[in-house]
């Protein structure tokens, strides 16, 4: 099945998926936001198929807000989003996005030594109840 991105869709993708591994990035920041965050983003870009053609670079030019729930304001519905999209026109992408964004927060949430902190493992409940609403 060939799937077409417009421009739209694309930039929807990426403030999914790299507002997810910003997410996590708030939410680590009582340890190391930038190892979070370094964690999360090898992921995405490690990403394949289509999903990793359009997350090779972050999005730009995005406001996420001050606080993080003005970036959960965006990047949440935007998870849920992309699933749509996705599933509408590829469900195989679809799945590759879902795992490539579940990877990216695990990869994230493991960034910590020993077991994740209880913000972390909220967030990333978030992110995935996002991505399975679609």
């Amino acid at each position: 099945m060939s799937i077409t991105l417009i421009d739209q869709d694309k930039l929807t993708l990426r403030i999914a998926a790299w507002g997810a591994v910003s997410l996590m990035s708030a939410a680590g920041a009582a340890g190391s936001a930038h190892k979070v965050a370094t964690h999360g983003s090898i992921a995405l870009t490690s990403a394949t198929g289509l999903v990793g053609h359009v997350l090779t670079k972050a999005p730009k030019g995005v406001k996420y807000g001050k606080s993080v729930a003005e970036l959960a304001d965006q990047v949440l519905p935007a998870l849920t989003a992309a699933m749509i999209l996705l599933k509408q026109q590829d469900p195989a992408e679809a799945d590759n996005f879902h795992s490539t964004v579940t990877v990216a927060i695990d990869a994230a949430a493991r960034s910590h030594q020993g077991e994740p902190s209880p913000t972390l493992t909220e967030m990333a409940r978030k992110i995935t109840e996002a991505l399975d609403a679609a």
